[in-house]
């Protein structure tokens, strides 16, 4: 099997470095700095992923995502850029880049982000130590595995496995961070579409005239700046899946406009003339209770029912007992592997913050704070501490622990320049340090320490007194 290849549409001054972690890896590098070339190699070399830079010269990221991001057989596209904003990040993710990073480069975030050449599933998590309970459930195979054990968990995905092959519309719902997505794409690979495109729009990230344009695309001349015609996301999705995320803040009137679609599998571009069929199944989410939002007047009946032809109401993570422990567990395996740490292990008290906890931001929520005690620990094991959730994870034994080996750190190895005590050496010995540094690049000539210090030649005679009356031998 050939190795897999990145291409990157950069500067290569801003890329090469990166190079040699990929050939260890056994990946291959591809690199483009024009919308032709790297046109020209997606379709030759046809790379697993692209980065790309923003703001390149001669090469437009906007018409490279607009040409192909969500097309069949187009490789995922990670936008970097030296400096940016959340609303560029928005505006990059909104045309189809699978994300947006601030550089630089490192191979640790890339692995992360590499698609497999044949998906297995992930490594099984490390049961929780006293506790012996049958496998997870997950997808029988891919990409998209769903964790978890508990009785919430498998009636829903026992549900998303008997509809999975059909073209039957899902709404998806539950607090934000349950995994409403992780569910539609398992949907999607899961069923006879999973070759075809897969395509997700936020829907509250756009006012209505722009996600009527992203949805269903426009003419030249629809309207100020609509300088070419462009396809819309059902378009993108034609045979494939579209996902429209928190649909429930839509606007009342694009909601008529999406019932047509749902329901006769049509619709016209914004400033079209032409009727545009397409062949798309229909997910949605929303972490809202939307039959509120009926009642409210803010939500179409008509186009409730259409969408709740299958409802799948995701559990929160508090409600869903030792799942905890095993995504836990699953999540540290997955970042020791990907930051090459050994196996780390939960102590006690532990296991039993996780447990006790209210993860109001859900699996999202877990999924980032073991990231962050799988660095913070380094080759462990994990305590509370590692959360950082607040001061009241710090126990007296814990500050013991990193006093003692503070202070052992601080035995075998004494700064020996003031570079490297910079950040823990206080005001008046870094000033001493400075001090008799500039004497000795100065080989003692005081007036030229002082100069260097930008002080005047007093001041320093005075500082080297002191020093003398310290007992320092000058």
């Amino acid at each position: 099997m050939s190795a897999k290849t990145v291409l990157f549409i950069a500067e290569p001054q801003s890329v090469t470095t990166i190079f040699p972690a990929l050939q260890k890896a056994g990946l291959q590098a591809g690199l483009a700095d024009n919308l032709n070339g790297a046109m020209g190699f997606i379709k030759k070399s046809r790379p697993c992923l692209v980065f790309c830079r923003p703001e390149l010269q001669g090469f437009d990221a906007k018409a490279f995502l607009q040409k192909g991001a969500g097309t069949d057989g187009f490789p995922p596209v990670v936008v970097f850029a030296g400096s940016g904003s959340a609303e560029q990040a928005t505006e990059f993710l909104e045309l189809g880049a699978r994300d947006y990073w601030i550089e630089p480069l490192v191979w640790e975030k890339i692995r992360l982000v590499l698609p497999d050449e044949e998906p297995e599933p992930a490594p099984a998590p490390c049961p929780p130590r006293t506790h012996h309970a049958p496998s997870a459930a997950s997808a029988p195979k891919g990409k998209y595995q769903i964790i978890g054990r508990h009785t919430a968990v498998l009636r829903v995905l026992a549900l998303a496995r008997q509809v999975a092959g059909s073209k039957a519309t899902v709404l998806i719902s539950g607090e934000s961070g349950t995994g409403k997505e992780m569910f539609a794409r398992y949907l999607h690979h899961s069923s006879d579409r999973a070759d075809k495109p897969f395509v997700a729009i936020n829907c509250a990230a756009l006012p209505e005239h722009l996600l009527e344009s992203e949805l269903f695309g426009h003419e030249k001349g629809a309207f100020t700046g609509a300088i070419s015609r462009k396809l819309g996301k059902f378009e993108l999705a034609d045979g494939g899946t579209i996902l429209l995320d928190e649909i429930t803040e839509m606007d009342l009137g694009l909601q008529a406009k999406l019932l047509r679609v749902l329901q006769e599998s049509e619709f016209d571009r914004v400033g079209g003339v032409e009727t545009v069929k397409v062949d798309v199944r229909v997910l949605a989410t929303t972490n809202r209770r939307i039959e509120d939002s009926v009642k409210e007047g803010k939500f179409r009946q008509d186009l409730y029912y259409r969408l709740n032809v299958i409802p799948l109401a995701l559990p929160a993570l508090r409600e869903r007992g030792e799942d905890v422990l095993l995504l836990a567990d699953y999540f540290t395996n997955k970042f020791t592997a990907a930051y090459g740490l050994g196996g780390l292990a939960f102590t006690d008290e532990a296991r039993k913050w996780l447990m006790e906890y209210d993860w109001p931001g859900n699996v999202r929520e877990l999924q980032n704070l073991m990231e962050r005690a799988v660095l913070l620990a380094g080759q462990g094991p994990i305590r509370p501490r590692h959360f950082l959730m607040g001061d009241e994870q710090w126990t007296p034994d814990d500050l013991a622990d990193i006093d003692a080996d503070q202070q052992a750190a601080c035995e075998a190895a004494p700064p020996s320049t003031p570079d490297e005590a910079m950040s823990v050496m206080p005001l008046h010995e870094m000033e001493k340090r400075l001090i008799l540094k500039s004497l000795e690049e100065t080989t003692g000539n005081r007036t030229r320490a002082a100069e260097l210090l930008g002080i005047s030649v007093r001041t320093l005679r005075n500082k080297l007194n002191e020093y003398k009356k310290q007992g320092l031998d000058l």
